[in-house]
């Protein structure tokens, strides 16, 4: 019998080799192509309206929306790392790309769009799309239920046909203006809303499978026209929708705002990283599969580059149209690209009769997205959790809501960051048999003794750390030597308990050797695990001439320590 061999490491483009390429090489049947088709059909249908209803609610046309599923959504496909990933607009960008539209123009967008692009390439390329997997769970909530507070206070206007020339960015003065109009509140438009509303949960109570939103768009639409009721629709707002194929071209780019610009952009490449993975990750839930992550970055990155040359909106994976998508039997990413495919034959076929579609319809279709986005069960779940928490939840739903999401995310973050290295910190112990992390000790506390501080002779000293030693804690070991009565002369750092060890936690230690040495303390490492001794070994700290032991552990550290005595006592 022949050894086995060990199996050969996976070469890195592997990483970024599109799913479609995969699924194709092992075999694309007859039967596989029929089932790609008719969920092809299905998501189409229900994007057409959607992406109409989300560019407006962005702040542009209705045909940006169309022509960036059609662009993105065949390229998240053919390019992406999921099987059935469905890419296009989604609701997350609408606050920001409203913003950016409001204050740089469409050619500003645009521009934004280019950046987020070549950010989602770069973070795949650098294989960052397995560290998105860790983004807090407060954080994420926090601005998802702000995102869609922000998307049903855009759609008041035109769920109550109210005569409002301009509606305000700003969430506070957005309300004023709709309570400064409540008298040019319009029943029809009203009557709609509701009745849209009602047939969209109807249906998806009735037949879950039939595409709502669709469903009422067309009845709602067709009541408008038949009895001619007086309510603003896309025709008499944008005009008649273009029976194009999307063209290559876009409008003037202010380059010379490209660092006011680089925060939106990134707000828009994070939403579309996270809410593709994200959207993957429910994907292999419902497949049983699994994306590449990083090539599925790539793929995002590079649609939006496209979508923004064709003059398109941000693109990233929709959690819905893919659960959609997979609902309606799809095989492989050639459903994705059907999809594409038929919105493209819905557009120029069907063009000239959506300018008869209301606004208040398209209102209902966002508020029903709002609603399924605030995830309140979710919202409450958390509101459950530890005061911190709570605190990242709340603060990034109310920065997100009346403020900006740039500014939310950041804060977020960056809060989300500082209560996990408190928490860490408080678990991470610095012993001398009582806890030295965040007490202060009284001299009875220094003076206690175990049974194994009596194996120590007199002259030797023995501290035990306990958890990751990483930059947050990293600080806390200097104080260990002001713990002290008197100088030893040896010291045993019991670090069998530390599993992991960063830059900072490896500074921290050669800064305690320093101290040491100068004090004329010989310190013995005991119990040292691999990753803390490849660190340590990297940053060439084990060479420290303060070091004068390296024990595998407790017991072997103690007779070291005698014979540094004994050594002493005979010098």
């Amino acid at each position: 019998m022949s050894a086995l061999r060990p199996r050969a490491p996976v070469a890195a483009w592997h990483l970024f080799v599109p799913k479609l390429y995969s699924v194709l090489r092992r075999g694309y049947g007859a039967n596989d192509f029929r089932h790609d088709l008719q969920a092809g059909l299905t998501v189409a249908i229900v994007a057409l309206p959607l992406a109409m209803a989300l560019a407006i609610a962005s702040g542009t046309t209705p045909e940006k929306g169309l022509h960036t599923a059609i662009i993105a959504g065949f390229l998240i496909s053919a390019l992406g790392g999921s099987r059935v990933q469905i890419g296009g607009p989604t609701a997350a960008f609408i606050p920001v790309v409203f913003i950016v539209i409001e204050r740089f123009g469409y050619g500003g967008l645009i521009l934004c769009t280019l950046l987020a692009g070549l950010m989602l390439i770069a973070a795949g390329v650098l294989r960052l799309g397995t560290l998105m997997k860790y983004m807090p769970a407060p954080v994420v909530t926090g601005f998802t239920a702000g995102i869609a507070v922000s998307i049903f206070s855009s759609q008041i206007k035109d769920a109550l046909g109210l005569a409002i020339e301009r509606v305000p960015a700003d969430f506070t003065a957005r309300w004023q203006a709709y309570f400064a109009h409540l008298d040019s509140v319009n029943p029809w438009a009203l009557a709609l809303l509701l009745a849209g509303i009602a047939l969209i949960v109807g249906v998806r109570r009735l037949r879950p499978t039939a595409p709502s939103f669709l469903v009422a768009v067309v009845v709602t639409t067709l009541a408008a026209v038949a009895l001619a009721l007086p309510v603003e629709t896309i025709g008499t707002r944008f005009g008649d929708i273009p029976a194009t194929l999307p063209r290559f071209d876009f409008p003037h780019i202010p380059l010379e705002r490209t660092l006011e610009l680089l925060p939106s952009a990134f707000t828009i490449a994070f939403l579309a990283g996270v809410e593709s993975l994200l959207s993957a990750v429910v994907a292999d839930g419902m497949i049983g599969g699994r994306h590449r992550s990083n090539g599925e970055l790539v793929a995002q990155g590079v649609a939006n580059v496209a979508s923004a040359l064709y003059g398109g909106l941000p693109a990233t994976g929709a959690i819905a149209r893919t659960a959609t998508n997979v609902r309606a039997g799809a095989r492989s990413p050639v459903a994705g690209i059907l999809h594409a495919a038929f919105l493209l034959l819905f557009m120029l076929a069907l063009a000239p009769l959506m300018r008869y579609v209301p606004m208040a319809v398209l209102a209902a279709v966002l508020l029903v997205v709002a609603w399924n986005m605030a995830e309140l069960q979710h919202f409450r779940h958390l509101m459950g959790g530890p005061i911190g928490d709570r605190a990242v939840l709340l603060l990034t739903f109310g920065l997100t809501v009346l403020f900006d999401l740039t500014i939310a995310i950041e804060v977020g973050v960056v809060l989300a960051a500082f209560l996990f290295m408190q928490r860490m910190a408080n678990v991470v112990e610095i012993e001398h048999h009582v806890k030295l992390i965040d007490e202060d000790l009284d001299d009875a506390a220094r003076g206690a003794a175990t049974d194994q501080r009596e194996q120590l002779p007199p002259g030797v000293e023995a501290f035990q750390i306990s958890g990751p030693l990483f930059f947050a804690v990293a600080s806390r070991l200097d104080d260990v030597l002001d713990q002290l009565f008197e100088t030893p002369r040896v010291f045993i750092l019991r670090l069998r308990l530390v599993p992991l060890m960063d830059a900072s936690g490896a500074q921290a230690l050669r800064q305690f050797l320093d101290r040491a040495h100068r004090l004329g303390i010989r310190v013995i490492l005991s119990g040292l695990q691999r990753q803390p001794r490849e660190v340590l070994e990297s940053m060439r700290v084990l060479a420290h001439p303060a070091i004068a032991g390296d024990a595998s552990g407790f017991e072997q550290a103690v007779p070291q320590a005698r014979a540094l005595l004994a050594a002493d006592e005979a010098g």
